[in-house]
C-alpha cells in the first residue's frame, strides 16, 4: 500500500484499482474464456506427464538396469529449461493447446519421475519379500505393495509437477497463444496496462491456492487414512 501511495498507478496500481480491472473483465465475460483456456491447457499437459511419470517412476524404481539407462536422459532434460522447448513445440503444432500442452509436459513429466522413483527406492526390501512369498503377481506387486508405498512421494510430484507445469504454461502462453493467463500478463505489459499484469499474477497465485487446498491437501488426508487402517 505505502509503495502503491508513493509510485505512479500506470507503474503499480493501488488494490482497488486491480479490483476494479478485475469487476471490468469479469462484467465484460472476456475473463473466463482466458480462464478456461489456461485451466485446460495445465490439466491436459500436466495429467498426461502424471501418468506418464508414474508408470516410468515405478518402472526405474523397481528395475535397476531400466533405471541407469534412463537416469542420465531424465537429468539431460530436466537441464534444459521448459520454455527453451516452446519454439519447437510451436514449428511442430503450430500456435494453439497442443504445443502449450507439449512444454507443459516437458516441464513436468521428469521432476515427477525422479519424485517417484525416489518413492520406490525408499520401499523397505521385507515388504517386498513378504509380498513375493504370499505368491503376489508381478501386476498386484505394482498395485498393491509399490504404488500405495510411494502414496507420500507421490503427492511430493504432484506438487512439485504442478508448480512446474504451471510455470511453464504462464510462460508459453505469453510466447504462442492468443488467449490464457499468460497471454493477459504478456497484453498487460505491452499496452502498459499495470492492472492488467497484476490481476493475471493474482489469477496465477489462486489458482495455485485452490490446488493446494482442494487437491494436494486431501490426498494427503486420504493418506493419512489409509496409513491408520
Amino acid at each position: 500500500m505505502l509503495a502503491a501511495n508513493r509510485v505512479p498507478s500506470y507503474v503499480l496500481p493501488q488494490p482497488w484499482e486491480v479490483l476494479q480491472e478485475a469487476e471490468a473483465w469479469i462484467r465484460s465475460g472476456k475473463l473466463w474464456p482466458h480462464l478456461l483456456a489456461s485451466v485446460l491447457r495445465e490439466f491436459g499437459g500436466f495429467g498426461a506427464a502424471t501418468l506418464i511419470a508414474t508408470l516410468l517412476g515405478l518402472a526405474t524404481g523397481r528395475w535397476r538396469s531400466f533405471r541407469e539407462f534412463a537416469q542420465p536422459l531424465i537429468s539431460l532434460f530436466m537441464s534444459i529449461p521448459p520454455i527453451a522447448w516452446a519454439p519447437l513445440s510451436l514449428i511442430f503444432f503450430g500456435i494453439g493447446y497442443l504445443s502449450i500442452a507439449a512444454v507443459i509436459f516437458v516441464a513436468s513429466v521428469f521432476p515427477m519421475i525422479v519424485t517417484i522413483q525416489d518413492g520406490v527406492l525408499a520401499m523397505r526390501d521385507g515388504e517386498i519379500r513378504a509380498a513375493r512369498m504370499l505368491g503376489t503377481r508381478p501386476i498386484q506387486l505394482f498395485a498393491h505393495v509399490y504404488l500405495p508405498a510411494s502414496l507420500p512421494f507421490l503427492t511430493s510430484a504432484l506438487r512439485i509437477g504442478f508448480a512446474q507445469a504451471w510455470r511453464a504454461l504462464v510462460a508459453a502462453e505469453m510466447i504462442g497463444a492468443s488467449q490464457g493467463i499468460g497471454w493477459m500478463v504478456a497484453m498487460g505489459g505491452q499496452v502498459g496496462n499495470a492492472s492488467q499484469v497484476l490481476l493475471g499474477i493474482a489469477l496465477i497465485g489462486f489458482i495455485a491456492w485452490l490446488m493446494e487446498g482442494l487437491v494436494f491437501q486431501r490426498i494427503e488426508r486420504q493418506y493419512a487414512q489409509w496409513r491408520g487402517q
